[in-house]
């Protein structure tokens, strides 16, 4: 029950923070929007371990795999993205991001030895078809110019860097590391690195005090960050990378439904089609494998 709720919460939130991103554009530079993000959160979570009186004394390695862990997830992978979708859509983005299903399939074996559970392969390849199906009219419309192949690239690039960082957290959380600590460390790891990147590239550190960017912020750094990271890593811990990286494929879902509210986004034939091979991807994905006691198998239950 815990990983239904983690799974729901997980989808439910990063599928709206589109919506958030968006209310940050205009007055502070993106990359800076996201220092300030990871920054706050990180924050806010240093504080609650130190209210709570958490361990937060680790060795050199540990910090090592949390700075990790942070300049994978929280950092370089944003920063690539960003920079991305100033060359190509955020359909097209989402649809290379969702390739991070296969890769953590690919890199959870090669580096953690896990099981290739047939389950998750085919519900993959339906989920990433219907993912396709989706965004048909963007990628048909798609100039692969030198801008465009830069931005293809850098999505790709983006993508196995946050794969790394889902490997590195399993990684993590088998060698012990609590979730809570790390993530703050990781966090704060990733901000310093993003803000002596925006220093390099003479970013402006101004700050926007309207009541439409600071909520917007709050939200992405507390939902966004800390809520739905935790919840997302919790899972790749406890049923798998792979699995959890099917949630990946639901968040464009969810984006077009509150577009639907907000945008009149209209629905095709395509785009239903390709939901239903979401949905009955993530049905056969997340369908517990039956003999079996590996860790990684226990699915939703």
């Amino acid at each position: 029950m815990k990983n239904k709720l983690f799974y729901l919460i997980t989808v439910l939130i990063w599928g709206s923070t589109w919506l958030g991103i968006k209310l940050q554009l205009g007055v502070v530079e993106p990359m800076v929007s996201v220092v300030y993000r990871f920054g706050l959160a990180a924050l806010i979570l240093l504080i609650w371990c130190w209210v709570k009186r958490m361990n937060m004394r680790f060795g050199w390695r540990e910090h090592g795999f949390m700075l990790l862990q942070g300049v994978l997830l929280f950092g370089f992978n944003y920063l690539l993205f960003y920079e991305a979708e100033l060359l190509v859509t955020s359909g097209l983005a989402a649809v290379i991001f969702s390739t991070i299903l296969a890769m953590n399939i690919i890199n959870g074996a090669i580096f953690l030895g896990s099981a290739v559970d047939k389950k998750v392969v085919i519900g993959g390849i339906l989920g990433l078809i219907g993912i396709v199906l989706v965004f048909r009219p963007e990628i048909s419309s798609f100039s692969l110019d030198n801008n465009g192949m830069k931005g293809i690239i850098l999505c790709i690039f983006a993508t196995l860097l946050a794969s790394l960082g889902n490997i590195t957290s399993a990684r993590n959380q088998k060698n012990k590391l609590p979730i809570i600590q790390s993530n703050a460390y990781g966090m704060a790891y990733g901000a310093l690195i993003l803000f002596i990147v925006s220093l390099a590239s003479g970013k402006a550190f101004i700050f926007d005090y309207s009541f439409v960017y600071m909520s917007s912020l709050l939200y992405l750094a507390i939902f966004g960050s800390i809520i739905a990271f935790g919840c997302y890593l919790s899972l790749v811990g406890s049923i798998g990378a792979d699995r959890a990286a099917y949630a990946t494929l639901l968040f464009p879902l969810v984006a077009l439904v509150i577009s639907t509210i907000w945008e009149n986004y209209q629905w095709t034939i395509s785009s239903l089609t390709g939901v239903c091979l979401i949905l009955l991807g993530n049905f056969i994905i997340l369908q517990k494998k039956k003999g079996t006691k590996l860790h990684a198998m226990r699915a939703l239950r």
